[in-house]
């Protein structure tokens, strides 16, 4: 593994136009993904919760394997023609028009599939925009600012989706008559949400788009490429299983931290996956609540990540992920073993206050000991990988459940892929520890 920093700091309009895209991309996750727009199609949409939501999640699902597949050849395919900044203008306006395209939903089983469809493909353009989000931080950064720069865009993601819940939850969601004659007739209060999603994520998108590092092909140095768009992507794809071997051969740091964040990563997703299943199973909170549960954990979780960036290049990301990793498991302890409402809040703000440092200092990381030349490839296979082992926290979730008979004893699941992803991240050795080894 070796750092590779660009000539020098990136301009901070630039720093924050990149920030402020996870501040209206976080927002559209916040609001259609999780808390407004996928539940009323699973209760306001579909013929029944349970069909419903069985269909979400063959969905996502579905989702989720196109991305694993495609994320990767995507990356090299970036990388290859040095065009990051246009193919995230062209998957985040494939978002945005995806989200849009929501406000035609109606509140009627029919519109079921066509919905779940939107929303499906929302999830794998926003994902494949990720990969090249992702990517500019090698641009954007050096080592002594990649932890701040991380911890900047983590935490205006969570104030963004916290920023545009709390506005359309008085203006839209709660009135009787909300903004723009906002009602439940034919689902038209849900199907404004999603639009003004939509135009938020636009809005705060088009700031990177005019000042995001310019995009420039490889010199004499690109690779000859073959015709035919079939045959360019089957060389792509044979590039990421040649890079794979390669990482084996030479770089099995960067391997070795693959697999560790890919486990760690699904168990903070975990975490924020079923916070509110919890709350409302296991405490009793009223969906009120939960919405300002959601809010609490967007706001905490936004003020851990952006601070936790100075402790990132004061002390380097792995110091941070394996602090925030042992507090996230000591923080589950009292959500397994009380049923207070007040204990859960309690527990609940301190495993927010992690969860966006550790996210952050994990992506950090990787941007640290990436080339700019293999940006997107190997954000490419940081979304494959985190992909590839998505099952395990909601498995081991439910198999506690299971076990044990209550359902706070899905937090000892979490835990466990917590301690499992912390345990595979301490033999991943840093650059600095690599050269001192060969020297």
């Amino acid at each position: 593994m070796e750092i590779v920093a660009p000539e020098r700091p990136a301009p901070r309009r630039t720093v924050i136009s990149w920030a402020l895209w996870d501040w209206g991309g976080s927002a559209y996750s916040a609001v259609v993904v999780t808390f407004v727009f996928a539940p009323y199609l699973t209760s306001g949409v579909a013929a029944d919760e349970t069909s419903g939501s069985a269909a979400l999640g063959w969905t996502t699902g579905i989702a989720g394997i196109v991305v694993a597949l495609l994320a990767p050849a995507v990356g090299t395919r970036a990388d290859s023609s040095g065009r990051h900044r246009l193919w995230l203008g062209v998957n985040t306006a494939l978002v945005v028009g995806c989200v849009l395209g929501m406000f035609f939903i109606e509140d009627s089983p029919g519109y079921l599939w066509p919905g779940l469809l939107l929303l499906g493909l929302a999830g794998i353009f926003y994902e494949l925009a990720e990969v090249f989000y992702n990517a500019m931080l090698t641009r954007i950064s050096t080592p002594s600012t990649a932890g701040r720069i991380s911890g900047l865009g983590w935490g205006l993601g969570y104030f963004g989706g916290l920023a545009l819940l709390v506005i359309l939850l008085f203006t839209v969601i709660q009135p009787e008559v909300g903004l723009f004659g906002a009602t439940d007739e034919d689902g038209l209060r849900y199907r404004i949400v999603a639009a003004a999603s939509g135009v938020w994520f636009a809005v705060f998108a088009v700031p990177l788009l005019l000042f995001a590092p310019r995009d420039a092909r490889p010199g004499s140095a690109e690779r000859s490429e073959p015709a035919g768009v079939v045959r360019r992507w089957a060389a792509d794809f044979r590039r990421v299983v040649a890079r794979i071997v390669d990482l084996f051969r030479t770089d099995r740091e960067t391997l070795k931290f693959f697999l560790a964040s890919a486990v760690f990563r699904d168990g903070l997703t975990t975490i924020f996956a079923f916070a509110g299943v919890i709350a409302a199973g296991s405490y009793e909170f009223s969906d009120a609540e939960i919405i300002y549960l959601g809010v609490a954990a967007n706001l905490v979780a936004g003020i851990g990540a952006v601070s936790a960036g100075f402790f990132d290049d004061r002390f380097g990301p792995r110091a941070v992920i394996i602090v925030g990793l042992v507090c996230l498991i000591a923080g589950s302890v009292p959500i397994i073993v009380s049923d207070s409402p007040a204990v859960f809040w309690i527990a609940a703000m301190w495993l927010c206050l992690f969860v966006g440092p550790v996210q952050a200092a994990s992506r950090s990381f990787l941007s640290r000991i990436t080339a700019p030349e293999r940006a997107g490839e190997n954000f490419g296979l940081y979304a494959t990988t985190g992909r590839a082992v998505s099952f395990i926290g909601p498995f081991m979730f439910s198999t506690f459940i299971t076990l044990l008979g209550f359902q706070r004893a899905g937090a000892i699941g979490i835990a466990l892929v917590l301690l499992a992803g912390l345990v595979l991240f301490l033999f991943v050795r840093t650059p600095a520890e690599v050269r001192a080894e060969d020297g």
